[in-house]
């Protein structure tokens, strides 16, 4: 089974922009709640901080998956395995469950930072690899050039963006997609769609939103400093959005909200 769809780690905790204090509490209280999977990056400038506290959290290492992903100024030969180890040694771990390549290349030729991936993979530095941020041609081009499962696409997902292509590539590739950004940033707030739908289950807007997403069958990430937001985040898999409410809130992906756009970084590609 694909690590993202286990029961303990659907739901994974992220951690940007967090750091320090505030970010140990936030995954302690993370910890405390029930979360497992925990998302972390070389380019968030957290990785210490993330060890340190899932170090100390009293949750045995076996019982955690652990993601963090490579930083693009990283994908050359001198440099790819030894940001892997640093990345490790940050993270108090002799291997990660999954290891991701951040984002595309900026020069968009993906071969070359999925083969250095591979290579992490074989040298044992991490259990799982996988993409980020690709596009759904990307997704196809990486199939054909390594034959190792890609456990995941994660992406910008939220009910007020359409990623149809993307889903349609997730099943053609077999490269599964999972959520950042799963409720916008708070974009999904200024539409009362999701309070209106909330108060027929009992649940708030957020959870409705983070439940659409993981009815799409898409695993999700999600991030809060306050203890009752990271419960009620994690607190969606007792209630299931009927087919309308699901279509209802379909409908909103024609918005075309994006928190990160074309230009907005030197590796973000042209979206689908």
């Amino acid at each position: 089974m694909n690590i993202y769809f286990q029961k303990s780690f659907q739901r994974g905790f992220g951690t940007y922009p967090l750091k320090g204090n505030e970010l140990r509490g936030a995954i302690e209280a993370a910890i405390d709640v029930g979360y497992r999977a925990f998302d972390t990056a070389q380019m968030y400038g957290n990785e210490t901080d993330t060890g340190d506290a899932l170090a100390a959290c009293g949750v045995p290492r076996s019982e955690l998956c652990i993601t963090t992903k490579v930083h693009p100024d990283n994908y050359t030969d001198e440099t790819f395995l030894p940001s892997v180890e640093a990345s490790l040694r940050a993270l108090k771990t002799d291997c990660v469950d999954v290891l991701l390549l951040h984002w595309p290349p900026a020069n968009g030729e993906i071969a070359p930072s999925l083969l250095m991936l591979r290579s992490a993979l074989e040298r044992g530095l991490t259990k799982s690899i996988g993409v980020s941020n690709y596009t759904a041609a990307m997704m196809q081009e990486a199939r054909s050039v390594i034959d190792v499962p890609l456990v995941t696409n994660q992406v910008e997902f939220h009910p007020l963006v359409n990623q149809e292509k993307l889903l349609a590539a997730a099943a053609e590739t077999g490269i599964p997609i999972t959520s950042y950004a799963s409720i916008a940033r708070g974009e999904i707030f200024k539409h009362g769609l999701f309070s209106k739908i909330g108060e027929t289950y009992g649940k708030s807007a957020a959870q409705v939103a983070l439940r659409w997403i993981i009815q799409k069958g898409v695993p999700l990430n999600t991030m809060s400093t306050k203890p009752e937001n990271i419960r009620a985040n994690f607190e969606i898999m007792d209630f299931t959005l009927s087919s309308i409410d699901m279509q209802r809130i379909d409908a909103l992906t024609a918005t075309g909200y994006r928190i990160i756009k074309p230009g907005q970084l030197p590796w973000v590609p042209e979206w689908d």
